[in-house]
């Protein structure tokens, strides 16, 4: 039972004639009454009793042009509703982004979203990126912004590039190496040789946080891979913390410590670029996966602003 043969039932039962209905339909008579005579031995029984006064429905035509009707009508509706989603009249999108991200980015891309898209249905989940790389995977997510990994990147993920972010080192106020940071040009901070570090204690987030990975990875490039860690946490902004104590030196993203509410805050040095000190910017997508026209819309705005 296909939409054209439904419509043919419906057509030729609303004018009460083959000839009619064929006029309207812009179709060849002799074809629709062989489309009906096909639909009647497919269904094994008689829709329509031809008499001289025209057609008339048998029960069973009754209950096919009650079903068509309601059956085209939903087709019609969702037709309707297919417009409204290309034309950014209503939709869903279902989003990533990890939680700093999300303070930073989503306030500036938001106002301009819903003034064009108000209808549009935008869930949020903020999490950490190897969650959100997970649940990608899982076809929960259309895309998400996030940062790249630095090595081995899921071959089932596209990572689009938009920024790179560069790490820094923090220190102490009294930590003695500060004296051996050199002022550089082209870096916002002096530079400090990180192979100085190799027998520094550390802090560090878990290895589960793509922080951990781009720091693990710029270590390695300055021969230090296996660091003294001293301490292990979750929060960036405790770590930072914990430097500016004197606790041991970490690694974060420059505009992560960018942080003015700590009472002894570290001081920050740069890396020298032979180390890769940066991490990528991101917008992940599945492989091969369907971005609607309101998720494309998104992404547009993400990439003008980052």
């Amino acid at each position: 039972m296909t939409s054209r043969e439904l419509l043919y039932v419906k057509t030729v039962t609303e004018e009460k004639s083959i000839s009619k209905a064929a006029k309207k339909l812009f179709i060849a008579q002799p074809s629709l009454s062989q489309s009906l005579q096909r639909i009647e031995e497919s269904l094994a029984t008689k829709l329509f009793n031809r008499t001289s006064a025209g057609l008339t429905l048998t029960f069973a035509g009754e209950r096919y042009y009650q079903t068509a009707c309601k059956i085209l009508k939903i087709f019609e509706d969702f037709e309707d509703e297919i417009s409204d989603i290309n034309n950014l009249k209503t939709g869903r999108i279902q989003m990533g982004i990890t939680n700093h991200l999300s303070t930073i980015i989503l306030p500036e891309i938001m106002p301009e979203f819903k003034a064009r898209c108000p209808h549009i249905e935008l869930h949020i989940c903020e999490e950490t990126t190897a969650n959100l790389e997970s649940q990608l995977l899982a076809g929960k997510l259309d895309f998400a912004i996030l940062h790249a990994p630095k090595e081995d990147p899921n071959p089932l993920l596209v990572n689009e590039f938009l920024a790179k972010d560069p790490f820094i080192a923090a220190l102490s106020t009294e930590h003695p190496l500060l004296e051996r940071a050199i002022k550089k040009e082209g870096y916002p901070h002096p530079v400090l040789e990180l192979k100085l570090l190799k027998n520094e204690p550390f802090i560090m987030v878990h290895k589960q946080q793509r922080i951990r990975h781009v720091s693990d990875y710029i270590l390695s490039k300055a021969g230090i891979r296996r660091p003294n860690i001293v301490l292990t946490l979750k929060n960036y902004e405790t770590a930072l913390g914990m430097a500016g104590q004197g606790i041991g030196v970490t690694l974060l993203p420059d505009d992560y410590a960018r942080i003015t509410h700590l009472t002894t805050p570290p001081v920050l040095l740069s890396i020298d670029e032979e180390y890769s000190p940066n991490w990528d910017l991101c917008i992940t997508t599945l492989n091969g996966g369907f971005l609607s026209r309101a998720d494309r819309y998104l992404i547009s705005l993400v990439r003008k602003y980052f």
